[in-house]
């Protein structure tokens, strides 16, 4: 793996704003399910990985597998493309793509403004 972990951990930490109750909890929802890209196994993609967080934040940092340090370099990079000032939609947010799409990263826009 050719990337800093603790670099790549603590901006997971600090954009990330859901636990892993709550991002659970919204993956539920069916907004979650019909958000994003859909893969051949019906699923979207940031449903998928909304899931694979879910196990992500429930484990100890020490027990994490390269899978899912793969997984939270992904989401990193997920929230350095999409939360850009220029990506944010102009209008109503929780309606947006974006929004239900992100959150299935486990990242609430609504929570910082």
């Amino acid at each position: 793996m050719d990337f800093d972990k603790e670099e790549i951990w603590n901006e997971f930490e600090d954009t990330r704003n859901m636990g892993p109750s709550e991002l659970e909890e919204w993956l539920a929802t069916e907004a979650s399910k019909n958000a994003g890209k859909e893969m051949d196994n019906g699923e979207t993609v940031g449903h998928s990985a909304g899931r694979s967080l879910v196990d992500i934040l429930r484990k100890d940092k020490e027990d994490l597998t390269e899978a899912n340090w793969d997984r939270i370099k992904e989401t990193v990079n997920v929230y350095r493309q999409k939360i850009h000032p220029t990506q944010k939609p102009s209008g109503d947010l929780e309606g947006s793509a974006w929004y239900k799409a992100l959150k299935n990263w486990g990242y609430d826009a609504l929570k910082d403004d």
